[in-house]
C-alpha cells in the first residue's frame, strides 16, 4: 500500500539525525517516493519549501538542532501540504493549530515512518 501511494511523490523530510535521515530517506525511496532532503536545519528546510512548489507530503523531526519546526508546518498547512511530525517530546508539546497532526514517536523505523506517511496522503486523496 505505502508503495501505491508514494510512488512518484515528492517527500520533503527534515530530519537533523544523520542515521535516522539516511536511512527514512532510503525507506522512502524504496517506496518509490522523490525525496526532497533530508534537511536538517530549519532554515534549509524553509529555503527547500520556497524553492519546491510541488511537495506531496513532508516528514518533519519537531527539534531540528535545537529550533522547533512550527515556522515549517504552518507554511506546509498553507499549502495543503500533507505531513507528519516525529519527535520524542509529549504531545501537549505540539502547538494547538498542529494537535491533529500525525505524531510518530521517536523511537521509530523508517518504515513505519514511511507507512504512517502513506496513510496520511491517503486520507487526504480521499477528503
Amino acid at each position: 500500500m505505502a508503495e501505491a501511494m508514494l510512488a512518484g511523490r515528492r517527500v520533503l523530510v527534515a530530519e537533523d539525525e544523520y542515521m535516522l535521515a539516511d536511512d527514512l530517506r532510503q525507506a522512502l525511496e524504496d517506496e518509490g517516493a522523490v525525496v526532497l532532503g533530508p534537511v536538517p536545519h530549519l532554515g534549509d528546510v524553509l529555503a527547500l519549501i520556497g524553492q519546491h512548489p510541488q511537495i506531496d507530503a513532508a516528514v518533519l523531526d519537531v527539534n531540528l538542532g535545537g529550533e522547533m519546526v512550527w515556522p515549517a508546518a504552518d507554511l506546509l498547512s498553507e499549502r495543503g501540504v500533507p505531513f507528519l511530525l516525529t519527535t520524542g517530546y509529549e504531545r501537549s508539546s505540539v502547538p494547538s493549530r498542529h494537535a491533529h497532526v500525525t505524531r510518530c514517536e521517536k523511537p521509530i523505523t523508517p518504515a513505519e515512518i514511511a507507512r504512517a506517511l502513506a496513510r496520511e496522503v491517503q486520507g487526504c486523496a480521499a477528503a
